[in-house]
């Protein structure tokens, strides 16, 4: 339920050990991206969430730590995937990018199966397309 995640994410805010690789990220409309973050031993679940100017957190991905199982968005972007690797790193690849893309990003970490979603906003990263 994307409304559990969200009440969640709005709550449990500075807990989380993930930093992002890049604070800001500007590309050419139709262009590919990948967001990366990393995140320590403790995670279980790994989501992704957007912000675009004016409007509330959107939950766009999430995916299984152990079974690499993803779950998206409903409707789901077609255009956006999620992939973990084993150097405690998830990517979020966004692919022929839109104006419409442009958003503040966020990665968030679930720590166990019932457990809280944390993040930290000073890691996230702020990602504009720009219009060919």
């Amino acid at each position: 339920n994307n409304d559990l995640h969200l009440l969640c994410f709005n709550i449990c805010l500075e807990l989380c050990p993930i930093s992002s690789d890049k604070p800001y990220v500007s590309l050419n409309e139709g262009s590919n991206a990948t967001l990366s973050c990393t995140f320590d031993e403790s995670a279980y679940r790994l989501h992704w969430y957007r912000q675009k100017t004016g409007s509330k957190l959107e939950f766009l991905l999430l995916i299984d730590k152990s079974t690499k199982v993803v779950v998206a968005a409903s409707p789901p972007l077609p255009h956006m995937s999620t992939s973990i690797h084993n150097n405690n790193r998830v990517d979020l690849e966004i692919s022929s990018a839109a104006v419409s893309d442009s958003a503040l990003y966020y990665c968030a970490l679930q720590t166990t199966v019932i457990g809280k979603l944390v993040t930290q906003y000073k890691n996230n990263v702020l990602m504009i397309i720009l219009k060919e």
